[in-house]
This record gives C-alpha cells, structure tokens and sequence, in this order.
C-alpha cells in the first residue's frame, strides 16, 4: 500500500489557523485526511517559535496557537533526518528538505518562494496550498 506523507510549512498553518476555510485550511484538512503529516524536532521548535510571536496576539490568543500547533505534533510522525542539505537559498528553510529526503515525504506544502522555486527536489514536490488541493 501507498502512503503519502505531507510537509507542511510553518506560513501554511499559521494561514490555516487564522482561517480554516482559506485555500491552506483546506489543504491541511485534506493532507490530513489522505495522508500523515510528517514533523521533525527542527521544524516543531520552529512551529512553537513562530506561533508564540507576540505580533500574532491581536488575532488568536497565546493558547489557542499553541493548543492548535500542539495538535498539528502530536498527530504528526516524528522524523529526525539524517541527512544535512543546504540547496535553499534561505538556509533557514533545509529543514523542511532534509526531512522530506529522509522520510521520502510525497510533497512539501508551502507558500513560501524560496522552497517552491526548487519544485521538484530529489523527486519530491514542492508545490502552493492550492496546488496541492488540484494535484493530490
């Protein structure tokens, strides 16, 4: 049997948080539901830092994020990758690839240009959230 496993960057949640029918709403719904989302150490300590910004307050409070990105982790396959990669042009977005080599992830679901301008990579697609709900 098959089984796709999905990244999902850190802007397509923090997107599907602040408007769960939005085109990244939809998109973690379905990876969710036709597949497992894939996280690794790196990239949920990333989550937490990025959902805790104080900037986000006026929109959804502090729990709220954290209880939504807490639920993202624990219903998501912990991977550690084991493999270094630096081909994005924003180092700070490799972990996203090193995870997606290492678990042989089926796509990366990301708005952010710097990871889509490399679609594919080592076979793997790299494609927008709305991409994602036409291709997938």
């Amino acid at each position: 049997m098959n089984h796709d496993f999905w990244i999902l960057d850190t802007d397509i949640l923090l997107r599907a948080l602040m408007n769960e029918d939005s085109v990244s709403g939809s998109a973690l719904k379905k990876a969710r539901e036709t597949g497992t989302l894939l996280v690794s150490t790196q990239i949920a300590s990333e989550y937490f830092n990025v959902f805790s910004r104080p900037k986000f307050e006026r929109y959804i409070s502090l729990e709220t994020r954290l209880a939504f990105i807490e639920n993202i982790i624990s219903n998501a396959l912990m991977v550690e990758p084991v493999e270094k990669i630096t081909a994005c042009r924003d180092p700070k977005d490799d972990m996203f690839l090193e995870l997606a080599v290492t678990a042989e992830a089926s796509c990366i679901i990301s708005g952010d240009e710097d990871l889509l301008v490399l679609h594919p990579f080592s076979g793997i697609s790299i494609v927008s959230a709305g991409d994602f709900l036409k291709l997938f």
